[in-house]
């Protein structure tokens, strides 16, 4: 109770002094494992054999998007590149990523992130880094280079962030 995982519940005769049932919470539910993971890979999977990887990229930058609209409706846009990607980094970090701004290489702003929400996943089927990039690419409007990747035996996600317009 303490820790908000389990409330009083209803109350059960017992012939004599009434038996407190408890309940789980919903914190007390999500400290259970779910099985995410297994059920996105599936979900993975039956897209890739259906619309083949690049089908599948393209579903993940729509999801993306999608994702974007809906922080935006959290968050007002940010004016400089920079800005933006501290907004993200800030969001990112909420969601779970462990991330964080970096210093800016060359004029380039980065995110390092010490949890791949996806990481099981993106071990699997690494293609799924392709939903993170294109998320930071729509909120920044920025071109994202992916410098180091857990999925891949990095340490952190890296992430630089440059315009568009540049290689």
């Amino acid at each position: 109770m303490r820790d908000g995982f389990v409330a009083p519940g209803a109350t059960r005769a017992s012939g004599g002094r009434p038996q407190q049932l408890f309940v789980l919470t919903s914190k007390g539910r999500e400290a259970f494992p779910r099985h995410y993971s297994w059920f996105a890979q599936l979900l993975v999977e039956a897209i890739a054999q259906e619309h083949g990887a690049t089908g599948l990229r393209t579903r993940l930058g729509r999801i993306a998007s999608a994702v974007v609209v809906q922080l935006r409706q959290r968050t007002p846009e940010a004016g400089t590149r920079r800005e933006k990607v501290a907004q993200l980094s800030s969001l990112m970090d909420e969601l779970g990523y462990d991330a964080r701004l970096t210093k800016d290489v060359g004029g380039a702003p980065g995110i390092e992130a010490d949890n791949c929400v996806f990481h099981e996943l993106a071990m699997k089927n690494p293609v799924i880094c392709h939903f993170d990039l294109a998320l930071m690419s729509s909120y920044t409007g920025s071109k994202v280079e992916l410098q180091e990747c857990m999925a891949k035996g990095g340490h952190v996600c890296r992430f630089r962030f440059q315009p568009r317009n540049q290689a």
